[in-house]
């Protein structure tokens, strides 16, 4: 008989981040005849079906759904009424579900309003196993002004996991500040290489550069990201100011900052050298990737930064910051002598910082081509999904069964 695992995940698809990727190409490569998969979810969206099948797992959605304008807006009114219920709706759920069919183990993904109701559970079925995921990109310091209200309790969902599987090393260090002392284990997210790596015909690269309205001599930054603080979007914008008229900044995503972030171009004069595109397929991104020549990402925070992999499988050379988990797999040359270099580190909150290390991307063919080379030896070696799962199942499923 195979194993059950439940899951808690705040939210799954067609919402989609790192984590939401990740459980998905983990349980789609687990064979339903070694577990199978339940998952409580939010119904953040009334149009959503309350329970439906969603690749290798039962989705069974909780909460009081409306029509989002974007779906990326998941704290407006009354989603957000939602997101503070959803603990206590999970665990109903899960208590619903357990009866029905027992779980043989529980999986939380980040220790967030999903493992508050994991936690709830666990509480109640104390032998049944408690698996945390730690993905959370946030400052440590910020996570704990966000739960000081209740920060007895968040300790507790630490406390009550049998194992953690952490996505970077800063991470697990970060379950362990939080007094987690069982089994720990640092397995990252993967990236869909043969979907980065994938040649784009020139023919639709040209379309694509036109629609941005890029000249053919134009050299392009590109930055993948949600729009928000931690991002440091904004020092890609300043950076401009520091580099050549005919360097573009391309920015694919959206989020709470798109508004400021405009006006912050107009602010430098740099409004014309911007392009932002809006939120992308994940599929397509790649597109996007091979028409630039350079990916940048000044993270101010980072758990570990899917991005940077995406960017490194297609071939691009990555200027970023030594914060969270990017030191895991970004080695600059100047810093990590003792290995092959995969990128270039650029100082926190600095734009000239940034703009130097473009320019010595731009200027330098031979560590350019370098850091490209090693950068994609690193990725399809170490951070495939078919490795990961595979490691997921050797070094994680297979010992909370134990």
């Amino acid at each position: 008989m195979p194993k059950r695992i439940l899951i808690f995940s705040l939210t799954y698809f067609p919402f989609t981040g790192g984590a939401e990727v990740a459980v998905r190409e983990i349980t789609n490569r687990t064979s339903r005849q070694d577990i199978e998969f339940d998952m409580v979810t939010l119904q953040f969206d009334s149009a959503l079906a309350r329970v439906e099948r969603v690749g290798n797992v039962t989705v069974h959605r909780v909460g009081f759904g409306r029509p989002s304008p974007s779906m990326a807006d998941l704290f407006a009114f009354p989603l957000k009424l939602n997101k503070y219920l959803f603990p206590v709706l999970a665990y109903r759920m899960a208590r619903r579900l357990h009866r029905r069919q027992a779980y043989d183990a529980i999986w939380s993904i980040m220790a967030n309003y999903a493992g508050f109701g994991a936690l709830f559970f666990k509480l109640r079925n104390k032998k049944v196993p408690f698996l945390l995921t730690l993905q959370e990109g946030d400052p440590v310091e910020h996570i704990k002004r966000r739960v000081r209200f209740v920060s007895s309790w968040f300790k507790k969902i630490f406390l009550s996991a049998d194992v953690i599987q952490a996505i970077s090393k800063h991470l697990a260090d970060f379950g362990s500040y939080m007094g987690h002392t069982g089994k720990v284990a640092v397995i990252p997210n993967g990236v869909d290489t043969e979907l980065f790596s994938q040649q784009v015909p020139t023919s639709e690269l040209d379309t694509l550069r036109r629609s941005l309205g890029l000249e053919p001599h134009d050299m392009v930054l590109i930055t993948t990201s949600r729009l928000v603080e931690k991002n440091g979007v904004d020092d890609c914008i300043k950076a401009l100011a520091h580099l050549s008229d005919n360097v573009k900044l391309v920015v694919v995503g959206a989020g709470p900052l798109e508004k400021r972030l405009k006006l912050l171009a107009v602010e430098f004069g740099v409004e014309r050298r911007v392009i932002f595109t809006g939120s992308v397929e994940h599929h397509a991104i790649p597109r996007y990737l091979k028409l630039a020549d350079v990916f940048v990402r000044p993270s101010r925070s980072e758990g570990m930064g899917n991005s940077f992999i995406e960017a490194m499988a297609a071939g691009l050379p990555v200027v970023a910051t030594q914060v969270g988990g990017i030191v895991d797999f970004l080695f600059d040359p100047d810093m990590n002598r003792d290995k092959k270099p995969t990128g270039l580190f650029a100082e926190v909150r600095s734009p000239e910082s940034l703009a130097r290390q473009v320019k010595r991307l731009l200027d330098d063919d031979d560590l350019r081509s370098a850091i490209c080379s090693n950068a994609e030896e690193m990725v399809s070696s170490v951070y495939e999904w078919d490795t990961i799962a595979r490691r997921m199942k050797t070094e994680v499923f297979a010992k909370i069964f134990i």
